[in-house]
């Protein structure tokens, strides 16, 4: 009989190790799964953080770009409305120049020479600054940088040439400051 209880106690001593090492194995295999799923939630958590700092970056560098970018219109066009009132400057100078005909021109030679150095200097000083005045004497008309003032028949050239400017037209940089006042052909009838 001892040897029957010794063996029950053996089996029961058997069952309870058995059973505290399935335990201990199903608490690692928690326990491992609950490590797993932190994981888990980490990497999803360090991808998300690095997709809302690239975003932020990238709206960071757009936002540079586009402050650089008025920055520099800013810079380009500032002088604009400086540049438009000194224009009456420079009609008024070609105007003095073109009042000297053949006749005045020898009592008046060391004014004209003046004038023209004057509005010489002031047309660098435009150049420097994009500042320019535009060539139109017979190219073709456009309302973007053209003015109509008068239109003539002209059988020798095609309708919408320009043949006379009344006011020059300028340019600052690639836009236009002043558009010119032309006249223009017709074409023949």
């Amino acid at each position: 009989m001892k040897n029957d209880i010794d063996e029950e106690l053996d089996e029961d001593i058997e069952e309870t190790a058995n059973s505290g090492k399935e335990q201990e194995e199903a608490v690692k295999d928690s326990g491992e799964e609950e490590d797993v799923i932190n994981i888990d939630l980490l990497i999803a958590e360090n991808k998300k953080l690095k997709e809302d700092f690239l975003r932020a970056y990238a709206d960071s560098e757009n936002t540079k770009k586009r402050c650089l970018q008025e920055i520099e219109k800013n810079n380009k066009y500032a002088i604009a409305s400086f540049a438009k009132n000194l224009l009456g400057v420079a009609d008024n100078l070609q105007r003095a120049i073109d009042s000297v005909n053949n006749e005045t021109a020898s009592n008046c030679e060391t004014l004209l020479k003046g004038v023209e150095l004057t509005q010489e200097e002031l047309h660098k000083v435009f150049a420097k600054f994009g500042v320019v005045k535009m060539d139109i004497i017979g190219k073709v008309f456009d309302p973007n940088f053209h003015q109509v003032v008068q239109q003539v028949e002209d059988k020798t050239k095609p309708a919408g040439t320009v043949i006379a400017e009344l006011q020059s037209g300028y340019m600052i940089n690639d836009r236009i400051l002043r558009e010119a006042m032309v006249i223009v052909t017709t074409g023949g009838k």
